[in-house]
């Protein structure tokens, strides 16, 4: 890699905003928000809306759609399509 034209990449620790949950990762993100981790060093604290802990997703919490009679309430507003 050439030297000074790449952004500074950094240990930082992310904290899901709504469980609190940190991790430790590396990062181009800076922050004026520190922590101290278990590691005993102090690292930069970037605090997120969502991660795995909190995302829908990846918790089970998802939200089915219910997608039967979609096309049905769809030709019944605006009528069949002629071919």
């Amino acid at each position: 890699m050439k030297n000074g034209i790449h952004p500074d990449y950094h240990p930082v620790v992310f904290q899901d905003s709504s469980t609190g949950s940190t991790f430790l990762t590396r990062s181009t993100v800076v922050s004026d928000r520190s922590i101290d981790w278990e590691d005993g060093n102090r690292y930069p604290l970037v605090v997120v809306d969502v991660t795995n802990e909190s995302h829908p997703f990846w918790t089970g919490a998802a939200r089915l759609m219910d997608t039967a009679g979609r096309v049905e309430k769809f030709e019944r507003r605006y009528g069949k399509r002629a071919r």
